[in-house]
């Protein structure tokens, strides 16, 4: 993405709903990520893309709270956010989704749901018994209805299948009901349909959530993206969209080479 088309992007008549400037962060003698930049449009899916060591799982850090930035800024809905704690982010309507399944195994997917949606009720009824939970429970039977969860409502998540798993903890980071979805990694160790599944999923919340993916698997994001940041060695190698990005002699040199697939 050009100057121009950046400026463009950051115009005030059409604002991002992320908006990453110049973000940096060094791990002792290592620079992990170095002064990157991108916007994200609402309602769209933004995906990072990179080899291993790329950078592009640490970026997702610092965008989503878990790390701070030496540098640079992080703006989500027209506020600066850097360095914001997760919780905090999640009441601002930013909620992530993790490459290591993230769910309470013990108990039953019901609850992990409404355990998610709680945030949705007011601070006055943190102390009031859970059948006044009115709005976390009506959230909770949404999300089963959407995510296609009503056979296994009562069952403990630590029994689910892993595709079922990451299906429902997608679903908890949609309990919220945040403006933007950041997913890591959502398709990783699954099987081929498990992939189609999921890939058809985002693709069905694009729109009414805007979506940051961070992906190994080119093929999806190829087929699922608006707007593709390819990351090398901490920084950002090109941006645009899919086909752009695939055209670009640069990515091709670095990163699809001949016979290359995925990350």
């Amino acid at each position: 993405m050009t100057d121009a088309t950046l400026k463009a992007a950051r115009d005030p008549g059409k604002p991002p709903i992320l908006d990453v400037r110049g973000v940096s962060v060094r791990f002792g003698a290592l620079c992990a990520v170095d002064d990157v930049s991108f916007v994200a449009r609402q309602g769209h899916v933004t995906s990072i893309i990179g080899p291993n060591g790329a950078g592009k799982s640490t970026l997702f850090n610092l965008i989503s709270g878990a790390l701070r930035p030496d540098s640079g800024q992080v703006w989500f809905d027209g506020a600066d956010v850097t360095g914001q704690a997760p919780s905090r982010l999640i009441r601002s309507g930013l909620s992530r989704s993790f490459q290591i399944t993230n769910l309470f195994f013990e108990i039953s997917v019901y609850e992990n749901l409404r355990l998610a949606a709680q945030v949705l009720e007011p601070s006055s009824k943190l102390l009031r018994p859970l059948r006044d939970s009115v709005l976390a429970h009506q959230r909770t039977e949404e999300l089963i209805e959407q995510f296609r969860l009503t056979d296994k409502v009562h069952e403990l998540a630590g029994y689910l299948s892993h595709g079922e798993q990451r299906r429902l903890e997608i679903a908890v980071a949609l309990a919220g009901r945040p403006k933007m979805l950041l997913l890591d990694e959502p398709t990783q160790g699954m099987s081929h349909t498990d992939t189609e599944e999921i890939g058809g999923l985002i693709k069905g919340l694009a729109g009414g959530v805007s979506i940051l993916l961070v992906e190994h698997d080119v093929g999806l994001v190829m087929g699922l993206s608006d707007h593709v940041v390819v990351m090398a060695q901490g920084a950002k190698l090109a941006e645009g969209a899919p086909a752009e990005v695939q055209a670009n002699p640069d990515v091709q040199a670095a990163y699809f080479g001949k016979g290359v697939s995925n990350a």
